[in-house]
């Protein structure tokens, strides 16, 4: 790992100490390095260029992943060397999970009071709005001439009814992380830790919960399960309002894998990434529970 010898040198706590590098799995805008020393084991976060077209804030990320810390639910921020792209975070020893975790593990209740814990944190230093963020995304893939799925201009209007019914019965921000994939979540055999904050910002609760549920593509009934065990009970609204909050996420995340597709260096196939997220939402968009989701998420239980 000679390679990240100079990057790793720019680290106080590093510099000039004998140091075992692996590199860590994952990691799509960023490498992800796990070093140990004689007496300790991090995490160096190694941003790549082309990140700042997804609108990812690194300050932000910096600042927001130190309010995870002190909420107790996310790792020790140990260092952050801003010129260089590094962040270098404590390493969590623990099973990562995977998506047959979320769909089979019976780890639900766990993950709800992971999220709660999150949110119930200090207040992050920015916002996040899928509204927004598509939106903006939008205008670059048409700018910079980059690859659009048939019809998704064909959506806006639907896009434009969400936002209205999600307005209705709009709830305060909370620190949100808006990237609950699966392999976020470390369980170190007692307690659940949530990383990677680069897309952070304070949101509305239920649209973590609502990526969360359909990020593994989980059944419904288990979103029910997830919402309930945030929640205390089933609330109805706050379900529906989940299920359009993921219906905005796959919109939305599907721009930004055609935006990798165009930019990024990384051996990985974005636009299958990209259009599986895109399929799924047309079928809700085009779906017979559409507007009943809508009529829900505004109305009372």
């Amino acid at each position: 790992m000679t390679d990240f010898d100079t990057a790793l040198d720019a680290v106080e706590c590093l510099r000039g100490r004998e140091r075992e590098v692996e590199k860590l799995p994952g990691g799509l805008t960023n490498i992800n390095l796990k070093v140990t020393t004689s007496d300790a084991t991090v995490v160096v976060r190694i941003s790549q260029p082309g990140s700042e077209l997804l609108s990812i804030d690194r300050q932000a990320e910096h600042l927001n992943s130190r309010a995870a810390a002190e909420a107790g639910v996310g790792a020790p921020v140990l260092e952050y060397i801003e010129d260089a792209g590094l962040l270098v975070i404590g390493y969590i020893d623990g099973n990562t999970f995977e998506d047959d975790d979320l769909r089979h593990g019976g780890h639900l209740s766990r993950v709800a009071a992971a999220c709660r814990q999150l949110h119930d944190g200090p207040r992050f230093v920015n916002e996040f709005n899928m509204f927004t963020r598509q939106r903006g995304y939008l205008d670059l893939v048409k700018e910079r001439g980059f690859r659009l799925p048939e019809r998704y201009d064909e959506f806006e209007d639907k896009v434009e009814r969400i936002r209205r019914a999600l307005a209705v019965k709009a709830t305060g921000l909370v620190p949100c992380n808006n990237d609950l994939l699966a392999g976020n979540f470390i369980d170190d055999g007692n307690k659940l830790w949530l990383i990677d904050y680069e897309y952070s910002g304070n949101n509305e609760a239920c649209f973590d919960l609502g990526n969360l549920w359909s990020e593994p593509n989980l059944k419904l009934e288990q979103l029910e399960e997830l919402m309930e065990a945030y929640d205390g009970r089933v609330i109805r609204h706050r379900v529906a309002r989940a299920r359009l909050w993921a219906l905005m996420a796959k919109y939305g995340w599907t721009l930004w894998g055609s935006i990798q597709n165009s930019v990024s260096d990384i051996d990985y196939d974005f636009w299958s990434w990209a259009m599986e997220k895109y399929d799924r939402a047309v079928a809700e968009f085009d779906g017979p529970d559409f507007e009943h989701l809508l009529a829900q998420a505004a109305q009372d239980d």
